[in-house]
């Protein structure tokens, strides 16, 4: 019989029963409702508010069945509402009537609140820690490439000369963000429910300020209404999560690209690709493809919970169930997709020559042209628009800027000089970008300290 089941004069409906419960989804959170419970049932002794014989009896019984479930001695029953009555009916099962003086002072609405809060907490402490270790992945990877030239890309037509660690770079400028986002939410959500009770706390001389400081909260939160019924949290963590899978997503579609024949910048690990079941010359990067895929699973989950939470009234409301799957959803898939990323990067083969041949087939270096022009003294107008004949002309005659005959430039003014071939040299042109946050070699190294000291990396 249920626990609550007082009230009722006849068994719930199987199906219902079955409707109801969450146990099939809530049971990860076991280590965190036990976690919980003893600081409860420590504060209940501590108070007064039951026997200290009681309380240790209780502590007691729950380090035990906490023990049993990580060894597998003891299962989850699938018939269980959810994960906190299953660890209360088993604590009574073993303690008789002292097991069941643990919910004195509590509801499961603050239980549920706390639970939840408790295993988010760590779940991005484990999400910070994955996108750190991306980060400096990225950063190893970026200082081996300070002065491989590719190119620079807007509207996915040739641009301008980069280095491939500036593009690296970028990408971990985005996750540093994620970080910090991440950061944002944990202290967000590090406030604690617990001693909220059902929606209007309890009549019991509870210290709220020592469960707070036990379970490692700054805080208890300060109003009981929005101690059970606050989702915020899951709703950032959800929209945190969305942000760097929507970076990932991009990383990925540029890794999709450069693993094609059509650029061929890098090779993906035969560990990390796969290959077609009819044709044999196939190596399909599927894994950057099914992170691409899985951003519509945390997107819609962070959909799922703000369409869950806009219309309820306070406080608890059954809908709020709803949250688990959802950002348990998001959460799995981040960690999954970080965990298949991170050595897939550290395996890929660069292909210097041909970001370097990419580089120098198009034009990426007529601005350059144009600035030679403009320091020796030409209007950047006029300038611009010299460069992009010569550009037009090479294109017709099949030459590229730097191998245009000199008397071609000076066709068009006589300011060209033998000196304009290194300064479009695509090394040069690089080079001379020095302003800050550029793909130079010293600007690039700038960056790299820049965000070794915000991942606390040693310098090499």
């Amino acid at each position: 019989m249920a626990l609550w089941a007082g009230r009722f004069s006849k068994e719930i409906d199987k199906g219902v029963n079955a409707f109801n419960s969450s146990i099939a989804f809530d049971a990860r959170m076991y280590r965190h409702d036990i976690q919980g419970s003893i600081v409860h049932a420590t504060m209940l002794g501590d108070c007064g508010i039951i026997a200290k014989a009681d309380s240790a009896q209780i502590i007691d019984g729950l380090q035990k069945i906490l023990a049993d479930l990580d060894s597998g001695k003891l299962v989850f029953d699938p018939n269980a509402e959810d994960i906190h009555m299953f660890i209360e009916a088993e604590l009574t099962k073993r303690c008789g009537d002292v097991g069941k003086r643990l919910h004195t002072a509590r509801s499961r609405n603050d239980q549920v609140a706390l639970d939840l809060r408790l295993y988010l907490r760590d779940e991005i402490t484990e999400i910070h820690s994955l996108t750190e270790t991306l980060c400096k992945t990225l950063v190893y990877l970026a200082e081996k490439h300070t002065e491989t030239v590719m190119p620079g890309y807007t509207h996915l037509q040739r641009a301008q000369p980069v280095t491939f660690a500036h593009h690296l770079l970028a990408y971990v400028q985005m996750f540093l963000r994620d970080l910090g986002r991440l950061d944002d939410t944990a202290k967000r959500m590090n406030v604690c429910p617990l001693g909220s009770g059902a929606l209007a706390g309890t009549t019991y001389p509870i210290d709220r300020e020592q469960t707070a400081a036990l379970l490692r909260f700054d805080a208890p939160m300060e109003n009981s209404l929005d101690g059970v019924s606050d989702r915020d949290y899951c709703i950032e963590l959800a929209n945190t999560l969305s942000i760097l899978m929507m970076h990932l997503s991009r990383f990925s579609e540029e890794i999709i690209l450069w693993c094609s024949w059509e650029f061929k910048f890098i090779e993906l690990d035969d560990a990390f690709a796969t290959g077609s079941s009819i044709m044999p010359q196939k190596k399909n990067p599927d894994i950057t493809e099914l992170i691409r895929g899985k951003i519509a699973r945390v997107y819609g989950d962070l959909q799922t919970l703000l369409t869950m939470m806009k219309g309820l009234p306070l406080a608890y409301n059954k809908d709020m169930q709803e949250d688990k799957e959802a950002i348990f959803d998001a959460v799995d898939n981040v960690k999954l997709c970080l965990e298949t990323f991170i050595p897939m990067l550290e395996t890929m083969r660069v292909n210097k020559e041909n970001m370097r041949a990419a580089a120098a087939k198009g034009f990426i270096n007529a601005t350059d042209c144009a600035d030679y022009l403009v320091k020796k003294g030409m209007p950047f107008r006029d300038a611009y628009k010299i460069s992009g004949t010569l550009v037009a002309q090479c294109i017709e005659s099949g030459l590229t800027l730097e191998t245009l005959p000199l008397e071609e430039y000076q066709k068009l003014t006589p300011l060209f000089d033998t000196d304009v071939y290194q300064a479009i040299s695509l090394e040069t042109c690089v080079r001379g970008r020095i302003s800050q946050g550029g793909p130079s070699p010293d600007a690039v190294n700038r960056q790299l300290r820049q965000v070794k000291q915000c991942l606390h990396m040693t310098e090499s």
